[in-house]
């Protein structure tokens, strides 16, 4: 069974900017890169798990993702580096109403569990809000990391302020 470094996209893989879905304001988080490579080139499959409550909201498409998706896919591949999938939660409870999906909620981990039959006792997460450590344990996820340079206190196994702490 494979095991999975499992990384939110919007503050772990790129700079957070508020509802990013355009390739010209798309920015690697620094060390993004080495800890790819470290994990894959260690077994791990590399899968993207990000809320994408924009799309809910109006502010882009499905296609616009799309596109933003297969783009960074492309791109980590022109750099030696293989994104297995990219998961994604379209909603937001206040507009769609519960979901299993939306973090904390596990159902990205959990399909991700199916499709690709990933030892998750042995996966890694690499989120930068408490919400996907939560979701990340609650699909049986046994390293959790909270990237973060405010929190002092987190259910994840390790709290860091740089990714750069991996390497």
């Amino acid at each position: 069974m494979p095991k999975a470094l499992f990384l939110d996209r919007d503050g772990v893989v790129n700079i957070e900017k508020n509802y990013l879905h355009k390739i010209d304001d798309f920015e690697l988080v620094e060390g993004i890169l080495d800890v790819c490579r470290r994990y894959e080139a260690n077994g791990y499959l590399i899968l993207i798990v990000t809320n994408q409550s924009g799309i809910s909201r109006g502010y882009y498409t499905e296609d616009d993702f799309k596109y933003l998706s297969e783009w960074m896919v492309e791109h980590f591949k022109s750099l030696g580096i293989t994104l297995t999938h990219i998961y994604h939660c379209p909603h937001h409870e206040s507009i769609d109403g519960q979901c299993d999906c939306r973090k904390p909620e596990p159902g990205m981990f959990l399909e991700a569990q199916k499709d690709f039959d990933i030892d998750m006792k042995n996966s890694v997460m690499i989120g930068d809000n408490e919400r996907d450590i939560e979701a990340a344990i609650r699909a049986g996820v046994g390293n959790n990391i909270l990237l973060s340079t405010d929190a002092s206190d987190s259910h994840a196994n390790r709290i860091i302020r740089s990714l750069k702490e991996l390497l």
